[in-house]
């Protein structure tokens, strides 16, 4: 292996590497019985972002304008609270939040194709947190997704 190589591996990752190698890892969600692409396909993580970021400004929106008249630490505090409840509330009875159905897409869980509102208490929970969502599986599903054996697919 010459330099370029090994540089070039470097700066694709590590899951680039192993695929050089000869590793076949197949593709997202292939292990959890998902197609590759179109409806029901696990969600790309530009859509998770970009719904998140509507569902986010929305709620800054709702703290900002309906419950502390104002821009400051206590807006961002309760843009969370209001997130939390939204997205247990839209979550745990439609499947999806504001920003998910904008980007086409939805919450399921593994073994039945919906969701249970308890975990959805636990996903949000830990979706606030914000740490377990940016550890990330091999399937692009986040560590609040894996402990609440949930997904987040394209509609």
């Amino acid at each position: 292996m010459d330099k370029r190589q090994a540089i070039g591996s470097w700066l694709s990752g590590p899951r680039a590497a192993m695929e050089d190698a000869g590793a076949d890892f197949g593709y997202r969600g292939e292990q959890l019985g998902l197609p590759e692409e179109g409806p029901g396909s696990i969600a790309r993580p530009g859509r998770r972002l970009g719904a998140l970021a509507v569902d986010w400004a929305l709620c800054v929106l709702i703290a900002y304008g309906l419950i502390t008249d104002g821009y400051g630490q206590a807006t961002g505090n309760w843009a969370l609270l209001v997130f939390f409840v939204m997205s247990v509330l839209t979550v745990g009875t439609i499947g999806f939040t504001p920003g998910k159905r904008l980007f086409g897409l939805r919450v399921v869980q593994l073994d039945t194709g919906t969701v249970n509102p308890v975990r959805v208490l636990l996903r949000s929970a830990l979706l606030c947190v914000a740490i377990p969502a940016l550890i990330w599986d091999r399937d692009g599903r986040g560590l609040h997704d894996r402990l609440a054996r949930t997904v987040e697919v394209r509609i």
